[in-house]
């Protein structure tokens, strides 16, 4: 059976010992939590490289919601250079249209603009205006290997069956993950599982990674 993976959301060098530590397997590395997760810059991955073996991906997010443009996209794609260069594995992104339509031709154009590096697209799907036609529309994308989801804006909770209608070998099932959740989405067949704020001390995204608790989710996981 293939090894269930587990990503640990890392803000810096600190919170990525710590993740691999506590037996993760991949990082996504994110700045600004209080926008859901903006571009890191060069130095903080070159940072987190020097610490941890573990697979980086690095979110393309320059602003909150999920609109861009050509000028836009084109800062994405040269970030996205220098990030590879500083040790980025693989990326995170996703575009929507202003009618909740995946945005395929700017979210094709970045990827790309990847060299051939493997993408998550974000959870962004979960706020598409149409849902089944948003995977749709993103089966084929190039370098396409995950989709991070819920399900829902409002998370597993009310997303949880959303999630587990969805190709089970593309989902990576995020966004308010709490340990009952794990049983049926494994039953689904699902086998990567994105963990953030719980995987933190008490304190919000200003608390640090805890290895134990990283750990603690590791056994949830399998």
């Amino acid at each position: 059976m293939t090894r269930t993976l587990l990503e640990i959301i890392a803000l810096d060098a600190l919170d990525a010992e710590a993740a691999e530590a506590g037996g993760a397997d991949r990082l996504e590395v994110v700045s600004d939590m209080s926008a859901d997760g903006l571009t890191p810059d060069v130095a903080t991955i070159e940072r987190i490289r020097a610490v941890t073996s573990l697979p980086l991906r690095v979110m393309l997010r320059s602003r909150p919601g999920f609109e861009t443009d050509a000028a836009d996209l084109a800062s994405l794609a040269g970030q996205a250079a220098r990030l590879a260069g500083a040790g980025a594995d693989g990326f995170v992104f996703g575009f929507l249209t202003g009618d909740g339509r995946v945005d395929v031709a700017a979210t094709a154009r970045l990827a790309g603009a990847l060299d051939g590096l493997p993408w998550t697209f974000h959870r962004a799907i979960d706020h598409a205006a149409d849902t089944d036609a948003a995977w749709g529309e993103l089966l084929g994308l190039p370098g396409l290997d995950m989709v991070l989801t819920s399900g829902s804006p409002a998370g597993l909770s009310a997303g949880l069956s959303d999630v587990l209608s969805r190709p089970a070998e593309l989902v990576l099932a995020g966004g308010g993950l709490v340990p009952e959740y794990v049983p049926r989405l494994k039953a689904a067949g699902v086998r990567a599982f994105h963990v953030g704020s719980a995987a933190r001390e008490p304190g919000g995204w200003q608390a640090p990674v805890s290895a134990d608790r990283v750990a603690a989710w590791r056994e949830i996981v399998g």
